[in-house]
């Protein structure tokens, strides 16, 4: 008896994704006003830690929770994980990350950015928060579209251990891609 023809109910999805073209939340004059002299030159720094959806420990205690996702597809080009508010209304869609400075060597207080790379497919409604400590840059996000969502971790002590949460509180299907944390950048007084 012949069999009936199977189709994946997900196939490999062949898309990619440009991260330049990501509009960032935190813009050139709000990293002068945040972390140094007016008219400073800015130099990027590098990541301490960028988690996705095919790594999701870091070391020590970093670590991802991800609730609510929709699809988690990793076999792309770009692995990603789709959330969408309306599939779950009992509870909101969260990317959230957990970070451990010291246990990536850092033995003095420093500030640090966590950013949470988005793709919101229509207007969307999100709380970016953190803690237990205080942090800048948090609220309500409205976005849409390719976005970089910044929350601000200052003066850190590096045996503190904290989150930071991206969530969904309304609007349509989004897909997320990466969590970084990073130093901020550099600002140079020319």
């Amino acid at each position: 008896m012949p069999s009936k023809k199977v189709t994946e109910p997900e196939p490999f999805d062949k898309r990619t994704v440009d991260f330049a073209k990501f509009k960032t939340d935190l813009t050139v004059k709000d990293y002068r006003k945040l972390f140094g002299p007016k008219g400073g030159v800015i130099f990027p720094f590098f990541s301490v830690e960028i988690l996705s959806p095919t790594k999701t420990i870091g070391k020590g205690r970093t670590n991802l929770t991800i609730i609510r996702p929709t699809i988690v597809q990793i076999d792309t080009n770009v692995p990603f994980a789709t959330f969408d508010r309306r599939e779950s209304p009992s509870r909101n869609p969260v990317i959230q990350m957990h970070f451990e400075p010291i246990a990536y060597g850092i033995t003095t207080v420093n500030t640090y950015i966590m950013e949470f790379a988005i793709q919101a497919f229509g207007q969307s409604t999100f709380n970016l928060a953190g803690g237990p400590v205080s942090t800048t840059n948090g609220g309500t996000k409205v976005l849409n579209g390719a976005q970089r969502v910044s929350l601000v971790f200052p003066n850190l002590s590096p045996t503190q251990q904290v989150f930071g949460f991206l969530e969904q509180t309304a609007g349509v299907a989004w897909n997320w891609l990466s969590v970084s944390v990073s130093f901020p950048f550099i600002v140079v007084q020319i």
